[in-house]
Protein backbone atom coordinates (compact mmCIF):
# COMPACT_ATOMS: atom_id res chain seq x y z
CA UNK A 1 0.00 0.00 0.00
CA UNK A 2 1.84 3.39 -0.96
CA UNK A 3 2.40 5.48 1.53
CA UNK A 4 -0.11 8.09 2.01
CA UNK A 5 1.61 11.78 1.37
CA UNK A 6 2.46 14.19 3.52
CA UNK A 7 0.13 16.82 5.21
CA UNK A 8 1.08 19.13 3.42
CA UNK A 9 1.02 17.30 0.30
CA UNK A 10 -2.65 17.08 0.93
CA UNK A 11 -5.46 17.43 -1.58
CA UNK A 12 -5.50 20.96 -1.89
CA UNK A 13 -9.00 22.68 -1.08
CA UNK A 14 -10.69 24.07 -3.80
CA UNK A 15 -9.36 27.39 -4.97
CA UNK A 16 -12.44 30.27 -5.09
CA UNK A 17 -12.25 32.90 -7.89
CA UNK A 18 -10.09 35.49 -7.03
CA UNK A 19 -12.21 38.60 -5.63
CA UNK A 20 -15.50 36.54 -5.45
CA UNK A 21 -15.24 37.30 -1.00
CA UNK A 22 -15.39 40.79 -1.96
CA UNK A 23 -18.52 41.08 -4.51
CA UNK A 24 -20.19 38.66 -2.08
CA UNK A 25 -19.94 41.56 0.77
CA UNK A 26 -21.09 44.29 -2.27
CA UNK A 27 -24.55 42.50 -2.33
CA UNK A 28 -26.70 45.09 -0.38
CA UNK A 29 -29.67 44.15 1.21
CA UNK A 30 -32.65 46.16 0.78
CA UNK A 31 -33.61 48.83 3.01
CA UNK A 32 -37.11 47.05 3.87
CA UNK A 33 -35.63 44.10 4.70
CA UNK A 34 -33.10 45.43 6.96
CA UNK A 35 -35.55 47.54 8.37
CA UNK A 36 -37.30 44.40 9.27
CA UNK A 37 -35.01 43.10 10.91
CA UNK A 38 -33.98 45.88 13.29
CA UNK A 39 -37.12 47.20 13.51
CA UNK A 40 -37.68 45.67 17.41
CA UNK A 41 -33.79 47.43 17.86
CA UNK A 42 -34.87 50.77 16.97
CA UNK A 43 -38.07 50.87 18.24
CA UNK A 44 -36.67 50.25 22.02
CA UNK A 45 -34.26 52.74 21.32
CA UNK A 46 -36.76 55.48 20.39
CA UNK A 47 -38.75 54.95 23.00
CA UNK A 48 -35.77 55.11 25.82
CA UNK A 49 -34.66 57.78 24.04
CA UNK A 50 -38.15 59.33 24.18
CA UNK A 51 -38.73 58.26 27.94
CA UNK A 52 -35.30 59.81 28.51
CA UNK A 53 -35.90 63.57 26.78
CA UNK A 54 -39.66 62.81 28.94
CA UNK A 55 -37.11 62.47 32.36
CA UNK A 56 -35.03 65.63 31.66
CA UNK A 57 -37.77 68.03 30.36
CA UNK A 58 -39.35 66.69 33.89
CA UNK A 59 -36.24 67.19 35.38
CA UNK A 60 -35.39 70.73 34.22
CA UNK A 61 -38.66 71.62 34.85
CA UNK A 62 -38.51 70.58 38.65
CA UNK A 63 -34.98 71.66 38.68
CA UNK A 64 -36.87 75.37 37.66
CA UNK A 65 -39.60 74.75 39.78
CA UNK A 66 -37.61 74.57 42.69
CA UNK A 67 -35.15 77.44 41.57
CA UNK A 68 -38.30 79.98 41.03
CA UNK A 69 -39.02 82.22 44.10
CA UNK A 70 -42.69 83.97 43.91
CA UNK A 71 -41.20 87.64 43.38
CA UNK A 72 -42.56 90.76 46.40
CA UNK A 73 -45.03 92.85 43.88
CA UNK A 74 -43.74 95.92 42.01
CA UNK A 75 -43.41 99.01 44.35
CA UNK A 76 -46.43 100.84 42.20
CA UNK A 77 -48.49 97.82 42.68
CA UNK A 78 -48.62 97.87 46.11
CA UNK A 79 -48.30 102.00 46.71
CA UNK A 80 -51.99 103.35 47.84
CA UNK A 81 -53.83 106.37 47.32
CA UNK A 82 -55.78 108.15 50.22
CA UNK A 83 -58.87 109.07 49.26
CA UNK A 84 -61.29 111.76 50.95
CA UNK A 85 -64.97 111.30 51.29
CA UNK A 86 -67.76 113.91 52.60
CA UNK A 87 -69.65 113.26 56.00
CA UNK A 88 -71.77 111.20 53.89
CA UNK A 89 -69.40 108.53 52.28
CA UNK A 90 -69.63 110.71 48.79
CA UNK A 91 -66.49 110.44 47.36
CA UNK A 92 -64.67 114.08 47.03
CA UNK A 93 -61.21 112.83 45.78
CA UNK A 94 -57.79 111.59 46.17
CA UNK A 95 -53.84 112.20 46.60
CA UNK A 96 -51.47 110.08 45.63
CA UNK A 97 -49.25 108.79 42.51
CA UNK A 98 -51.76 105.08 42.15
CA UNK A 99 -55.41 105.73 42.51
CA UNK A 100 -55.60 102.64 44.52
CA UNK A 101 -56.61 101.57 48.18
CA UNK A 102 -56.44 97.80 49.28
CA UNK A 103 -59.50 96.33 50.63
CA UNK A 104 -59.37 92.92 52.12
CA UNK A 105 -61.47 89.91 50.49
CA UNK A 106 -64.21 90.04 53.48
CA UNK A 107 -65.36 93.58 52.26
CA UNK A 108 -65.71 92.30 48.64
CA UNK A 109 -69.58 90.59 48.08
CA UNK A 110 -69.28 87.14 47.23
CA UNK A 111 -71.29 88.01 44.33
CA UNK A 112 -69.09 90.78 42.79
CA UNK A 113 -66.12 87.81 43.08
CA UNK A 114 -68.23 85.16 41.55
CA UNK A 115 -68.77 88.19 38.54
CA UNK A 116 -64.83 88.51 38.04
CA UNK A 117 -64.21 84.80 37.56
CA UNK A 118 -67.61 84.39 35.47
CA UNK A 119 -65.96 86.61 33.08
CA UNK A 120 -62.08 86.04 33.38
CA UNK A 121 -61.32 82.70 34.22
CA UNK A 122 -64.21 80.14 35.03
CA UNK A 123 -62.42 77.62 36.30
CA UNK A 124 -60.40 79.25 38.98
CA UNK A 125 -61.75 77.63 41.66
CA UNK A 126 -60.48 74.43 40.51
CA UNK A 127 -57.97 74.89 38.32
CA UNK A 128 -53.92 74.81 39.28
CA UNK A 129 -53.28 77.79 38.23
CA UNK A 130 -52.22 78.14 34.43
CA UNK A 131 -54.32 77.08 31.32
CA UNK A 132 -52.60 74.96 29.19
CA UNK A 133 -54.08 76.35 26.19
CA UNK A 134 -53.33 79.73 27.00
CA UNK A 135 -49.94 78.88 27.82
CA UNK A 136 -49.94 76.97 24.23
CA UNK A 137 -50.84 79.50 22.34
CA UNK A 138 -48.24 81.70 23.64
CA UNK A 139 -45.63 79.51 22.82
CA UNK A 140 -46.65 79.04 19.09
CA UNK A 141 -47.29 83.00 18.85
CA UNK A 142 -43.96 83.63 19.94
CA UNK A 143 -42.17 80.70 17.94
CA UNK A 144 -44.07 82.20 14.60
CA UNK A 145 -44.23 85.69 15.20
CA UNK A 146 -47.70 85.98 15.68
CA UNK A 147 -50.19 88.32 18.00
CA UNK A 148 -50.02 88.23 21.60
CA UNK A 149 -52.17 85.59 22.68
CA UNK A 150 -54.52 86.27 25.89
CA UNK A 151 -56.68 83.89 27.98
CA UNK A 152 -54.73 84.18 30.68
CA UNK A 153 -56.07 82.56 34.10
CA UNK A 154 -57.10 84.68 37.13
CA UNK A 155 -53.79 84.07 39.13
CA UNK A 156 -51.81 84.05 35.72
CA UNK A 157 -53.25 87.76 35.19
CA UNK A 158 -51.90 88.34 38.65
CA UNK A 159 -48.49 87.24 38.65
CA UNK A 160 -48.45 89.24 35.06
CA UNK A 161 -49.51 92.90 36.52
CA UNK A 162 -48.33 92.71 39.51
CA UNK A 163 -44.80 90.37 39.83
CA UNK A 164 -43.56 90.51 36.79
CA UNK A 165 -42.50 93.33 33.68
CA UNK A 166 -44.94 94.03 30.83
CA UNK A 167 -42.19 92.40 28.29
CA UNK A 168 -43.40 89.86 26.25
CA UNK A 169 -41.24 86.92 25.56
CA UNK A 170 -41.42 83.13 25.87
CA UNK A 171 -39.38 83.08 28.79
CA UNK A 172 -41.14 85.30 30.61
CA UNK A 173 -44.09 83.25 29.81
CA UNK A 174 -42.53 80.32 30.95
CA UNK A 175 -42.06 82.34 34.33
CA UNK A 176 -45.03 83.67 34.36
CA UNK A 177 -46.36 79.79 34.60
CA UNK A 178 -44.16 78.46 36.97
CA UNK A 179 -44.56 81.15 39.56
CA UNK A 180 -48.49 81.24 38.72
CA UNK A 181 -48.22 76.68 39.69
CA UNK A 182 -46.26 77.85 42.52
CA UNK A 183 -48.68 80.71 43.73
CA UNK A 184 -51.57 78.50 43.52
CA UNK A 185 -49.78 75.37 45.61
CA UNK A 186 -48.76 77.84 48.49
CA UNK A 187 -51.44 80.42 48.79
CA UNK A 188 -55.27 80.29 49.08
CA UNK A 189 -57.39 80.78 46.27
CA UNK A 190 -58.58 83.46 48.72
CA UNK A 191 -55.32 84.86 49.09
CA UNK A 192 -54.90 85.12 45.12
CA UNK A 193 -57.88 86.48 44.44
CA UNK A 194 -57.62 89.61 46.61
CA UNK A 195 -54.02 90.36 45.52
CA UNK A 196 -55.41 90.38 41.88
CA UNK A 197 -58.57 92.39 42.57
CA UNK A 198 -56.75 94.82 44.68
CA UNK A 199 -54.16 95.56 41.47
CA UNK A 200 -55.83 94.65 37.90
CA UNK A 201 -57.22 97.85 36.46
CA UNK A 202 -60.41 98.57 36.02
CA UNK A 203 -59.94 101.93 33.46
CA UNK A 204 -60.65 105.68 34.51
CA UNK A 205 -56.98 105.57 36.31
CA UNK A 206 -58.40 103.11 38.87
CA UNK A 207 -56.02 100.06 39.94
CA UNK A 208 -58.35 97.60 42.31
CA UNK A 209 -61.11 97.13 42.75
CA UNK A 210 -62.08 100.11 45.46
CA UNK A 211 -60.93 102.73 43.18
CA UNK A 212 -62.77 101.49 40.69
CA UNK A 213 -65.95 100.95 42.63
CA UNK A 214 -65.68 105.01 43.93
CA UNK A 215 -64.69 105.97 40.46
CA UNK A 216 -67.22 104.32 38.29
CA UNK A 217 -70.51 104.55 40.77
CA UNK A 218 -69.28 106.48 43.77
CA UNK A 219 -69.54 104.05 46.59
CA UNK A 220 -67.02 101.59 48.68
CA UNK A 221 -66.66 98.23 47.26
CA UNK A 222 -68.82 96.32 49.98
CA UNK A 223 -71.99 98.63 49.33
CA UNK A 224 -71.49 97.17 44.94
CA UNK A 225 -75.18 95.71 44.03
CA UNK A 226 -75.17 92.51 41.76
CA UNK A 227 -75.13 94.85 38.75
CA UNK A 228 -72.79 97.16 39.68
CA UNK A 229 -70.28 94.01 40.49
CA UNK A 230 -71.38 92.60 37.21
CA UNK A 231 -70.38 95.89 35.19
CA UNK A 232 -66.95 96.04 36.91
CA UNK A 233 -66.35 92.56 35.79
CA UNK A 234 -67.01 93.29 32.28
CA UNK A 235 -65.08 96.36 32.03
CA UNK A 236 -61.87 94.66 33.30
CA UNK A 237 -61.87 92.95 29.32
CA UNK A 238 -60.98 95.90 27.93
CA UNK A 239 -60.60 98.89 30.11
CA UNK A 240 -59.69 101.42 28.35
CA UNK A 241 -62.13 101.23 25.70
CA UNK A 242 -65.25 100.45 28.60
CA UNK A 243 -64.12 103.22 30.87
CA UNK A 244 -66.32 105.84 28.27
CA UNK A 245 -69.63 104.13 29.54
CA UNK A 246 -72.19 106.19 30.79
CA UNK A 247 -71.30 109.02 28.43
CA UNK A 248 -70.32 107.37 25.03
CA UNK A 249 -73.62 105.55 23.67
CA UNK A 250 -71.54 103.04 21.46
CA UNK A 251 -69.52 101.80 24.20
CA UNK A 252 -72.01 101.44 26.85
CA UNK A 253 -74.23 99.51 24.53
CA UNK A 254 -71.53 96.88 24.00
CA UNK A 255 -70.38 97.14 27.82
CA UNK A 256 -74.27 96.30 27.99
CA UNK A 257 -73.76 93.00 26.11
CA UNK A 258 -71.25 91.81 27.74
CA UNK A 259 -72.57 92.37 31.35
CA UNK A 260 -75.76 90.23 30.12
CA UNK A 261 -73.08 87.70 29.09
CA UNK A 262 -72.09 87.51 32.52
CA UNK A 263 -74.95 87.99 34.38
CA UNK A 264 -76.29 84.70 32.52
CA UNK A 265 -73.31 82.81 33.15
CA UNK A 266 -73.98 83.46 36.70
CA UNK A 267 -77.29 82.22 36.67
CA UNK A 268 -76.28 79.76 34.86
CA UNK A 269 -73.38 78.35 37.67
CA UNK A 270 -76.10 78.95 40.65
CA UNK A 271 -73.92 81.93 41.94
CA UNK A 272 -77.31 84.38 41.61
CA UNK A 273 -80.96 83.23 41.41
CA UNK A 274 -82.77 83.39 38.46
CA UNK A 275 -84.84 86.24 40.47
CA UNK A 276 -81.63 87.92 40.90
CA UNK A 277 -80.92 87.51 37.51
CA UNK A 278 -84.32 88.48 36.32
CA UNK A 279 -84.63 91.88 38.46
CA UNK A 280 -80.84 92.81 37.40
CA UNK A 281 -80.76 96.67 35.85
CA UNK A 282 -77.91 98.00 33.75
CA UNK A 283 -76.41 100.42 36.27
CA UNK A 284 -76.11 104.23 36.18
CA UNK A 285 -72.45 105.18 35.91
CA UNK A 286 -70.43 108.66 37.15
CA UNK A 287 -69.86 110.52 34.19
CA UNK A 288 -66.43 110.72 32.79
CA UNK A 289 -64.90 112.60 32.43
CA UNK A 290 -65.63 114.36 35.05
CA UNK A 291 -67.32 117.59 35.10
CA UNK A 292 -66.63 120.81 36.23
CA UNK A 293 -67.31 120.98 40.06
CA UNK A 294 -64.28 118.35 39.89
CA UNK A 295 -61.64 121.55 39.80
CA UNK A 296 -62.78 123.23 42.42
CA UNK A 297 -63.10 120.52 45.09
CA UNK A 298 -59.47 120.62 45.10
CA UNK A 299 -59.42 123.15 47.71
CA UNK A 300 -61.30 121.27 49.84
CA UNK A 301 -58.98 118.52 49.56
CA UNK A 302 -55.97 120.40 50.31
CA UNK A 303 -57.38 121.96 53.50
CA UNK A 304 -58.17 118.09 54.97
CA UNK A 305 -55.13 116.84 53.15
CA UNK A 306 -53.06 119.31 55.63
CA UNK A 307 -55.15 118.54 58.96
CA UNK A 308 -55.08 115.04 58.28
CA UNK A 309 -51.56 114.70 58.39
CA UNK A 310 -50.93 117.07 60.95
CA UNK A 311 -53.13 115.08 63.28
CA UNK A 312 -51.03 111.51 62.45
CA UNK A 313 -47.88 113.59 62.74
CA UNK A 314 -46.68 112.64 58.94
CA UNK A 315 -45.96 114.20 56.12
CA UNK A 316 -48.75 115.05 52.93
CA UNK A 317 -46.54 112.82 51.03
CA UNK A 318 -46.58 109.86 53.25
CA UNK A 319 -50.60 110.70 54.00
CA UNK A 320 -50.84 110.50 50.42
CA UNK A 321 -48.96 106.91 49.92
CA UNK A 322 -50.46 105.61 52.97
CA UNK A 323 -53.95 104.07 51.68
CA UNK A 324 -56.04 105.88 54.25
CA UNK A 325 -59.50 107.43 54.16
CA UNK A 326 -60.08 110.96 55.36
CA UNK A 327 -63.45 111.13 56.08
CA UNK A 328 -64.05 115.36 56.00
CA UNK A 329 -66.66 117.49 57.68
CA UNK A 330 -68.06 118.63 53.99
CA UNK A 331 -71.23 118.24 52.78
CA UNK A 332 -70.78 117.17 48.86
CA UNK A 333 -74.20 118.04 47.78
CA UNK A 334 -74.08 121.79 49.35
CA UNK A 335 -70.67 122.48 48.06
CA UNK A 336 -71.93 121.50 44.44
CA UNK A 337 -75.07 123.85 45.04
CA UNK A 338 -73.57 126.50 46.57
CA UNK A 339 -70.80 125.89 43.02
CA UNK A 340 -73.11 126.43 40.64
CA UNK A 341 -74.90 129.67 42.63
CA UNK A 342 -71.80 131.82 42.53
CA UNK A 343 -70.15 130.65 39.26
CA UNK A 344 -71.86 133.13 37.41
CA UNK A 345 -70.47 136.45 39.68
CA UNK A 346 -68.17 138.64 37.50
CA UNK A 347 -65.62 141.03 38.19
CA UNK A 348 -64.70 144.47 36.90
CA UNK A 349 -62.99 144.44 33.20
CA UNK A 350 -59.16 144.37 34.14
CA UNK A 351 -60.33 143.19 37.78
CA UNK A 352 -60.34 139.39 39.57
CA UNK A 353 -63.28 138.94 41.55
CA UNK A 354 -63.13 136.42 44.01
CA UNK A 355 -65.34 134.28 46.01
CA UNK A 356 -65.59 132.95 49.38
CA UNK A 357 -67.99 131.08 50.98
CA UNK A 358 -67.59 129.13 54.45
CA UNK A 359 -70.25 127.13 56.37
CA UNK A 360 -69.43 126.13 60.03
CA UNK A 361 -71.41 124.22 62.51
CA UNK A 362 -71.59 126.66 65.82
CA UNK A 363 -70.65 124.75 69.09
CA UNK A 364 -68.78 122.25 67.25
CA UNK A 365 -66.53 123.86 64.84
CA UNK A 366 -67.44 121.18 61.54
CA UNK A 367 -66.68 123.01 58.18
CA UNK A 368 -69.51 122.15 56.41
CA UNK A 369 -68.68 124.10 52.87
CA UNK A 370 -65.64 125.68 52.18
CA UNK A 371 -65.28 127.27 48.86
CA UNK A 372 -61.91 128.58 47.66
CA UNK A 373 -62.24 129.43 44.13
CA UNK A 374 -63.88 128.51 40.98
CA UNK A 375 -60.84 126.45 39.31
CA UNK A 376 -58.31 124.84 40.89
CA UNK A 377 -56.28 124.74 38.15
CA UNK A 378 -56.28 127.91 37.48
CA UNK A 379 -56.05 129.58 40.83
CA UNK A 380 -54.96 127.10 43.41
CA UNK A 381 -54.83 129.85 45.86
CA UNK A 382 -57.50 128.65 48.58
CA UNK A 383 -59.74 132.37 48.76
CA UNK A 384 -61.46 130.69 52.10
CA UNK A 385 -59.01 129.64 53.79
CA UNK A 386 -55.57 131.98 52.77
CA UNK A 387 -57.19 134.62 51.49
CA UNK A 388 -56.48 137.82 53.50
CA UNK A 389 -59.59 140.27 53.08
CA UNK A 390 -60.07 143.55 53.95
CA UNK A 391 -62.07 143.06 57.25
CA UNK A 392 -63.99 147.23 56.95
CA UNK A 393 -67.19 147.13 59.34
CA UNK A 394 -66.96 143.29 59.41
CA UNK A 395 -65.84 143.58 63.13
CA UNK A 396 -68.26 146.20 64.09
CA UNK A 397 -70.73 143.87 65.76
CA UNK A 398 -67.84 143.30 68.32
CA UNK A 399 -66.33 146.53 69.02
CA UNK A 400 -67.42 147.15 72.24
CA UNK A 401 -67.50 143.74 73.85
CA UNK A 402 -65.03 141.98 76.31
CA UNK A 403 -63.54 139.17 74.15
CA UNK A 404 -61.34 136.23 75.26
CA UNK A 405 -58.89 133.95 73.01
CA UNK A 406 -59.05 133.58 70.37
CA UNK A 407 -61.73 136.41 69.20
CA UNK A 408 -59.63 138.99 71.03
CA UNK A 409 -56.64 138.30 68.70
CA UNK A 410 -58.80 137.97 65.43
CA UNK A 411 -60.36 141.66 65.99
CA UNK A 412 -57.23 143.34 66.22
CA UNK A 413 -56.54 141.52 62.23
CA UNK A 414 -57.64 144.26 60.29
CA UNK A 415 -57.07 141.40 56.82
CA UNK A 416 -58.87 138.30 58.42
CA UNK A 417 -59.37 135.30 56.41
CA UNK A 418 -62.96 134.17 55.58
CA UNK A 419 -62.66 131.19 57.70
CA UNK A 420 -61.65 132.94 61.03
CA UNK A 421 -63.77 135.71 60.19
CA UNK A 422 -66.76 133.05 59.97
CA UNK A 423 -65.69 130.97 62.96
CA UNK A 424 -66.02 134.19 64.84
CA UNK A 425 -69.59 134.45 63.74
CA UNK A 426 -70.19 130.50 64.30
CA UNK A 427 -69.11 131.39 68.16
CA UNK A 428 -71.96 133.98 68.01
CA UNK A 429 -74.36 131.77 66.94
CA UNK A 430 -73.00 128.98 69.86
CA UNK A 431 -73.66 131.57 72.70
CA UNK A 432 -70.26 132.35 72.78
CA UNK A 433 -68.68 129.14 72.88
CA UNK A 434 -65.87 129.11 70.42
CA UNK A 435 -65.03 125.96 68.53
CA UNK A 436 -61.99 125.92 66.40
CA UNK A 437 -62.69 125.33 62.94
CA UNK A 438 -62.01 121.61 61.74
CA UNK A 439 -62.25 119.58 58.53
CA UNK A 440 -61.51 116.09 59.05
CA UNK A 441 -63.94 113.90 61.04
CA UNK A 442 -62.20 110.29 60.93
CA UNK A 443 -59.44 108.88 59.12
CA UNK A 444 -58.78 104.88 58.62
CA UNK A 445 -57.17 102.72 57.34
CA UNK A 446 -57.52 98.99 56.65
CA UNK A 447 -61.02 99.17 57.82
CA UNK A 448 -59.76 100.54 61.49
CA UNK A 449 -59.79 104.03 62.69
CA UNK A 450 -56.81 105.95 62.93
CA UNK A 451 -57.94 109.49 63.79
CA UNK A 452 -61.29 110.72 65.43
CA UNK A 453 -61.75 114.00 66.16
CA UNK A 454 -63.23 115.61 69.18
CA UNK A 455 -64.31 119.69 68.91
CA UNK A 456 -61.88 121.67 70.52
CA UNK A 457 -63.92 124.35 72.38
CA UNK A 458 -63.66 127.38 74.80
CA UNK A 459 -65.80 130.17 75.84
CA UNK A 460 -64.99 133.13 74.15
CA UNK A 461 -67.57 135.44 75.35
CA UNK A 462 -70.33 135.53 77.81
CA UNK A 463 -74.15 134.61 76.93
CA UNK A 464 -75.12 138.07 77.51
CA UNK A 465 -72.44 139.58 75.19
CA UNK A 466 -73.02 136.71 72.60
CA UNK A 467 -77.11 137.94 72.70
CA UNK A 468 -75.51 142.10 72.31
CA UNK A 469 -73.34 141.00 69.38
CA UNK A 470 -75.96 139.07 67.88
CA UNK A 471 -78.52 141.89 68.11
CA UNK A 472 -76.33 144.13 66.88
CA UNK A 473 -75.36 141.91 63.74
CA UNK A 474 -79.00 142.01 63.14
CA UNK A 475 -79.27 145.92 63.34
CA UNK A 476 -76.57 146.75 61.12
CA UNK A 477 -78.15 144.03 58.19
CA UNK A 478 -78.78 145.72 55.30
CA UNK A 479 -81.35 143.19 54.06
CA UNK A 480 -84.80 144.06 53.91
CA UNK A 481 -86.12 140.98 55.01
CA UNK A 482 -83.81 141.15 58.43
CA UNK A 483 -85.51 139.55 61.30
CA UNK A 484 -84.58 141.22 64.18
CA UNK A 485 -83.72 139.85 67.91
CA UNK A 486 -85.76 141.37 70.89
CA UNK A 487 -83.80 143.98 72.78
CA UNK A 488 -83.50 142.89 75.90
CA UNK A 489 -84.15 138.83 77.12
CA UNK A 490 -86.84 138.32 79.44
CA UNK A 491 -85.27 135.21 81.10
CA UNK A 492 -81.53 134.03 81.69
CA UNK A 493 -83.13 130.92 80.07
CA UNK A 494 -83.90 132.68 76.41
CA UNK A 495 -80.05 133.07 76.46
CA UNK A 496 -79.27 129.33 75.67
CA UNK A 497 -82.24 128.88 73.56
CA UNK A 498 -82.16 128.65 69.44
CA UNK A 499 -81.13 131.79 68.28
CA UNK A 500 -83.10 133.11 65.65
CA UNK A 501 -81.51 133.59 62.33
CA UNK A 502 -79.59 136.83 61.97
CA UNK A 503 -78.42 138.05 58.45
CA UNK A 504 -75.74 140.92 58.55
CA UNK A 505 -73.98 142.40 55.83
CA UNK A 506 -70.60 144.35 55.94
CA UNK A 507 -67.14 145.20 54.14
CA UNK A 508 -64.67 148.00 53.34
CA UNK A 509 -64.65 150.57 51.54
CA UNK A 510 -68.04 152.90 50.44
CA UNK A 511 -70.19 153.53 47.63
CA UNK A 512 -68.39 153.52 44.43
CA UNK A 513 -64.94 152.77 46.73
CA UNK A 514 -66.32 149.30 48.17
CA UNK A 515 -63.61 146.81 48.00
CA UNK A 516 -65.26 143.85 50.33
CA UNK A 517 -68.40 142.70 51.00
CA UNK A 518 -69.22 140.47 54.10
CA UNK A 519 -72.52 139.12 53.97
CA UNK A 520 -73.65 136.19 57.07
CA UNK A 521 -76.77 134.21 57.93
CA UNK A 522 -76.18 132.34 61.15
CA UNK A 523 -78.70 130.45 63.48
CA UNK A 524 -77.87 127.79 66.44
CA UNK A 525 -77.40 125.04 62.99
CA UNK A 526 -74.88 127.02 60.97
CA UNK A 527 -72.75 129.90 60.15
CA UNK A 528 -72.74 131.38 56.76
CA UNK A 529 -70.55 133.37 55.24
CA UNK A 530 -70.27 134.65 52.11
CA UNK A 531 -67.56 137.01 50.88
CA UNK A 532 -66.75 138.94 47.66
CA UNK A 533 -63.55 140.61 46.97
CA UNK A 534 -61.25 142.10 43.82
CA UNK A 535 -57.66 142.55 43.41
CA UNK A 536 -55.51 143.88 39.77
CA UNK A 537 -52.25 143.19 39.14
CA UNK A 538 -49.83 145.61 41.17
CA UNK A 539 -46.64 147.57 40.11
CA UNK A 540 -44.27 144.96 40.82
CA UNK A 541 -44.79 141.69 39.03
CA UNK A 542 -46.78 138.74 40.38
CA UNK A 543 -48.19 141.21 42.98
CA UNK A 544 -51.59 142.05 43.03
CA UNK A 545 -53.73 145.09 45.38
CA UNK A 546 -57.38 145.62 46.09
CA UNK A 547 -59.36 146.74 43.20
CA UNK A 548 -63.28 147.95 43.54
CA UNK A 549 -66.09 145.89 43.56
CA UNK A 550 -68.51 145.80 40.22
CA UNK A 551 -70.91 148.96 40.44
CA UNK A 552 -73.90 146.73 38.70
CA UNK A 553 -75.33 144.69 40.21
CA UNK A 554 -74.44 146.37 43.59
CA UNK A 555 -71.98 144.04 45.75
CA UNK A 556 -73.64 144.21 48.51
CA UNK A 557 -76.61 142.61 47.00
CA UNK A 558 -75.16 139.89 44.84
CA UNK A 559 -73.45 138.91 48.68
CA UNK A 560 -76.81 138.95 50.04
CA UNK A 561 -78.41 136.71 47.61
CA UNK A 562 -76.30 134.31 47.29
CA UNK A 563 -75.63 134.02 51.12
CA UNK A 564 -79.51 133.94 50.99
CA UNK A 565 -79.85 130.87 48.12
CA UNK A 566 -76.89 129.11 49.87
CA UNK A 567 -78.92 129.35 52.76
CA UNK A 568 -81.73 128.00 51.41
CA UNK A 569 -80.12 125.19 50.40
CA UNK A 570 -78.37 124.13 53.45
CA UNK A 571 -81.38 125.04 55.76
CA UNK A 572 -84.36 123.18 53.58
CA UNK A 573 -82.68 119.94 52.24
CA UNK A 574 -81.87 121.33 48.90
CA UNK A 575 -78.70 121.44 49.71
CA UNK A 576 -78.28 118.92 52.69
CA UNK A 577 -79.29 119.88 56.53
CA UNK A 578 -77.27 120.71 59.15
CA UNK A 579 -76.98 118.78 61.86
CA UNK A 580 -77.97 120.13 65.37
CA UNK A 581 -75.26 121.36 67.86
CA UNK A 582 -73.90 118.94 70.00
Amino acid sequence: MPDSPPADEATPRTKRPAGSHRMRLRVRVPLRLRLRRTRGRLVRRLIIAFLLLIAALCTAAVVAYRMTDIPDPHPETVTQSTVFIDDKGSYLGRRGPVDRQEVPLSQVPRYVQDAVIAAENRSFRTDNGVSPRAVARAVLASLTGGERQGGSTITQQYVKNALLSPEQSLSRKAREALIAIKLDRTRSKDEILAGYLNTVYFGRGSAGIQAASRNYFGVDTRKLTVSQGAALASIVNIPSYYEKAGSDPKVTATLKERWEWVLDAMAASGDITAKQRAEAAFPAFRFYPPGTTEGQRQYMIDVAAKEAADRLGITEDQLARGGYTVHTTFDLALQDAATEKVKDLKGRKGTTLHTAVVAIEPGDGAVRLLYGGADYARQPFNDAVDGAVEAGTAWDPFAKIRLDAPLAALRKTAAPTPLKLASAYATVAAHGVYATPYTVAKITRGGSTVHTAHPDTRRALDDMDAYVVNAQMADGVLASDAREVPATPETPETLTTSVPQTLFTGGAGGGVTRRTVWSTSLDSRLALTVVLFADRPGAKKNTTVPAQLPGKPAPTESAEDTAAQIWQLATTGAGSTPRAVR
